[in-house]
């Protein structure tokens, strides 16, 4: 594909589909949520094989190794082939875990939480979510 050209990361990261758009990549590389060793670069910044990024998109957080250059967007599947996913399991785990914690929602016009309600909420945030679960 690209094997001897300059290629930026912002349309690096769009080729390999880390972010839909290029101008949501050039836009991430200037908030600084695109680092390389901990310092944030441009949207200019020329690609290099071998290099480690950190891409923050929202709460998720993956780290690349840039393998080969790819200059034009190609399905998801291709795309794998010109980096590798060196995220540390904790990180991964971290993020699709928070999908699976109790969510403490009220629905609007409930009013106030009654004494039971505020007791069973105490619980929950207490950890002891095992009673609170028995008592149907």
């Amino acid at each position: 594909m690209a094997d001897k050209e300059k290629l930026r990361i912002d349309k690096y990261l769009w080729a390999i589909r880390a972010f839909k758009t290029r101008s949501l990549a050039t836009d991430a590389c200037k908030a600084g949520r695109v680092k390389l060793d901990g310092q944030t670069i441009k949207p200019s910044h020329i690609v290099k094989i071998g290099e480690v990024y950190t891409v923050q998109k929202g709460i998720e957080r993956k780290v690349i190794r840039v393998t080969a250059l790819l200059e034009k967007r190609v399905d998801a599947k291709t795309a794998v082939n010109f980096y590798e996913d060196i995220t540390p399991v904790e990180d991964t785990y971290s993020y699709k875990s928070m999908f699976h914690a109790p969510v403490l929602k009220r629905d609007r016009g409930t009013g106030r939480p009654t004494k039971k309600d505020r007791r069973e909420i105490d619980d929950l945030l207490d950890g002891d979510a095992d009673s609170w679960f028995d008592e149907e």
